[in-house]
């Protein structure tokens, strides 16, 4: 499935890493006001996506910021607990 700028994400329940732990969240209210840059990647913790896709949107998120980003959210396959642990790894957090 290929999503373009404007489209709207089909509602689902998921999981979302936070700084509490794992979070129950509608996939509406994470991407259904404002504007998000979402981005996904084969896995936390992994050395190419640790070294190189993951901190790419780490260090540029001002940049995203004064573009009108709201939110940089970023998937994978992994379950929460690991993407919490690996957002912190990276400080990724927030």
């Amino acid at each position: 499935m290929t999503i373009s700028v404007g489209d709207k994400i089909p509602n689902a329940t998921v999981m979302m890493a936070t700084e509490e732990g794992p979070n129950q969240v509608q996939t509406s209210d994470v991407f259904g006001a404002g504007k998000v840059a979402l981005f996904s990647l084969p896995g936390a913790f992994t050395p190419t996506c640790s070294a190189k896709h993951l901190p790419g949107f780490v260090t540029k998120a001002d940049e995203f910021k004064a573009k009108g980003v709201d939110k940089i959210v970023c998937m994978s396959v992994n379950d929460a607990f690991v993407m919490n642990a690996w957002a912190k790894d990276q400080s990724a957090g927030g």
